[in-house]
């Protein structure tokens, strides 16, 4: 006999909580997207990227390790990266914590495009997300996002956990 499943359905207050956080996870992205466009030339996935080889010793960080840091397929960052590479904000090669690996590089063009995109988006992130919340609920928001991010990605949470990551 095959054993029944019953899914456990969502009450009407947590539908309508869940397409908050829905909402809120189509349309952030968008809108940082958007400013970072607008005003640097580069998208949410580039300053991530860039804002990751910031954050490490030498501005530099085996591919591998980058994609899991920022949720890439291989693919996708090797496209990306060579965008970055055409525009001299990034360079491939060994990468000299990792041995062998191939890693990715930042190099000082591309610490100055960080420096002049940084200013706008942290302005759009504080309009859209620390000052609209307050210092109390932008925690809560936080606490949850570790509590989901560590269920759904454990090795995601400890690479954000590390004091180094951004």
């Amino acid at each position: 006999m095959t054993e029944r499943h019953v899914t456990p359905w969502l009450a009407a207050e947590q539908v309508e909580d869940w397409k908050a956080v829905a909402g809120l996870m189509m349309t952030l992205p968008a809108v940082l997207d958007a400013q970072l466009k607008r005003d640097s030339g580069m998208n949410l996935f580039e300053y991530h990227l860039l804002v990751a080889l910031a954050g490490r010793p030498g501005g530099e960080i085996p591919m591998s390790d980058l994609a899991r840091m920022i949720q890439s397929s291989p693919s996708r960052l090797s496209h990306a990266v060579a965008r970055m590479e055409r525009a001299g904000w990034v360079a491939r090669g060994d990468c000299a914590a990792a041995g062998k690996r191939t890693g990715a590089r930042l190099t000082p063009a591309g610490r100055d495009q960080l420096r002049r995109a940084a200013p706008g988006h942290v302005r759009e992130v504080r309009r859209l997300v620390v000052d609209n919340l307050g210092p109390e609920r932008l925690r809560a928001l936080g606490d949850a996002a570790r509590s989901v991010v560590a269920l759904a990605d454990p090795e995601v949470a400890d690479l954000l956990a590390r004091p180094d990551a951004d």
